[in-house]
C-alpha cells in the first residue's frame, strides 16, 4: 500500500525537497502546507497516513507545529505525525508525547504511539528519516537521540509509581537514550554484553514493555521513565 503523506514547513525549498525524496521512495505527497492552518485543512480533506510537520511555523514561529500536531491527533489519532525541529525543544515535545491536549491516554503510552520527533539535521540521513516516517505511520514511535538524551539527563521530580530502576539500569537507560548499541553500552560501562542485555530486559519488564514489532521499545522505555518522573543527573 502506498504511504500518503502531508508535509508542513514554511520553507518552500525544504517542502519541495522532502516531497521529491518521498515521491522517489514511492510515497504519495497529498499536500505541501506553508502554515498550520493550511496543514489542518489538508488533513481534514485528504486524511493522509502521516504528516511531517515543522514545529515552528507562521505566524509566530513558536509552537504552531506542536499545536497543529495536537489537533491532528485529537481529530484523527490514527494519523502518524513526525515533527521536525531545528532545535531541541524539550517541554513542547514532552507535552505532546504525554498526550496533552489530544484526548489520548496520558497515563500509559498512547500519547507516544504514531508520533515522532526528529531534528532537521537527521533528514540528511535519508534511510533513518524514511525508517522513522514509516514507523510513525504504522503506529510506532521515533524520537531523536539528542532530545531523549537531554530529557533523561535533566533533573526531575521523584519517581511516582512503577518499580524503581537500579542505578546501573538508569545508566544503561541513559546510554540507550543516546542511541548507543548494546556493544557501545558495554564498553562505556565496562560490562559484558550479556550483562547489558540482562539490564535492558529488566528495564523492559519494569515498564511492562512487551515485544511489539511496530514499537521501538528502547524509546518507549525512556519515555516511560521520563513520564514517571525519573532522571538523576544534572542537565548538561
Amino acid at each position: 500500500m502506498t504511504l500518503r503523506v502531508a508535509i508542513a514547513d514554511d520553507s518552500a525549498l525544504l517542502r519541495r525537497g522532502l516531497a521529491a525524496l518521498l515521491e522517489a521512495e514511492g510515497m504519495t505527497v497529498v499536500c505541501e502546507a506553508g502554515d498550520a492552518g493550511e496543514l489542518l485543512s489538508c488533513v481534514d480533506r485528504e486524511r493522509p497516513d502521516a504528516a511531517v510537520v515543522d514545529i515552528r511555523m507562521p505566524p509566530g514561529y513558536a509552537t504552531e507545529g506542536i499545536e497543529a500536531a495536537k489537533e491532528i491527533r485529537r481529530r484523527y489519532p490514527e494519523i502518524g505525525v513526525l515533527l521536525l525541529s531545528q532545535y531541541v525543544e524539550t517541554e513542547s515535545a514532552m507535552s505532546l508525547f504525554a498526550g496533552e491536549g489530544t484526548g489520548l491516554d496520558s497515563s500509559g503510552l498512547d500519547g507516544a504511539k504514531g508520533l515522532g520527533y526528529l531534528l532537521k539535521e537527521r533528514v540528511s540521513d535519508v534511510e533513518d528519516f524514511l525508517d522513522a516516517l514509516r514507523r510513525v505511520a504504522a503506529g510506532g514511535t521515533a524520537v531523536d537521540p539528542d532530545l531523549v538524551s537531554r530529557l533523561v539527563s535533566r533533573p526531575q521530580e521523584g519517581r511516582q509509581g512503577g518499580e524503581e530502576l537500579s542505578t546501573r539500569e538508569r545508566e544503561v537507560l541513559e546510554l540507550m537514550a543516546e542511541g548507543r548499541t548494546n556493544q557501545a553500552i558495554s564498553r562505556c560501562l565496562f560490562l559484558g554484553e550479556r550483562t547489558v542485555e540482562a539490564h535492558i530486559r529488566s528495564i523492559f519488564v519494569k515498564f511492562n514493555l512487551r515485544p511489539e514489532p511496530e514499537d521501538h521499545r528502547r524509546v518507549l522505555a525512556v519515555l516511560s521513565y521520563l513520564r514517571s518522573g525519573g532522571g538523576h543527573r544534572a542537565a548538561h
